[in-house]
C-alpha cells in the first residue's frame, strides 16, 4: 500500500471502526490509555477457556484516529485468534500493520491497543 492508501485506510477504520462497542456477557473487560494525549479505549473479550481462543470481542475508546484506528484494525486481526497470538506480537508487528510510514512518529498512539489487550491477557492468566 502506498502512504495515500494507508490513511485512507486508518480514516475508513477510525470512522466505521469495526467490533465497536461492548459485549454484554464478556469474560474479560480491560481498559488503557495514554493520559497526556487522552487515549483511551476498553476492550471486551469473550474468550474458549479450553482452547484459549477469542471468540468474540469489541472495544470502546475516544481518542486520536491513529489509536482508534489501531483499536479496529487489531480486533479485526484477533477476532477468533488464540490469546497466544496477542502474547507473540510486539510493536514492530503493529507499526507494519498500521503502515509504519505513517504511524511511526506516533508510537505511544500507535500500540496502546496492543499494549492495552497483552495486560488484559495477563490479567486474565493471573486470574486462572
Amino acid at each position: 500500500m502506498d502512504r495515500q492508501q494507508i490513511i485512507e485506510r486508518l480514516f475508513d477504520h477510525y470512522e466505521h471502526p469495526r467490533h465497536s462497542g461492548t459485549l454484554e456477557d464478556a469474560d474479560l473487560v480491560h481498559s488503557g490509555g495514554n493520559p497526556d494525549c487522552g487515549d483511551l479505549l476498553t476492550f471486551y473479550l469473550k474468550i474458549n477457556p479450553i482452547t484459549e481462543r477469542i471468540t468474540d470481542l469489541a472495544f470502546e475508546g475516544r481518542g486520536c484516529t491513529i489509536s482508534q484506528a489501531g483499536a479496529s484494525i487489531l480486533s479485526e486481526y484477533l477476532h477468533g485468534a488464540p490469546l497466544t497470538t496477542i502474547e507473540a506480537m510486539d510493536d514492530e508487528e503493529i507499526f507494519d500493520m498500521l503502515g509504519r510510514e505513517v504511524v511511526r512518529s506516533r508510537q505511544r498512539c500507535s500500540t496502546l491497543a496492543l499494549n492495552t489487550l497483552k495486560a488484559a491477557v495477563l490479567r486474565y492468566r493471573a486470574g486462572r
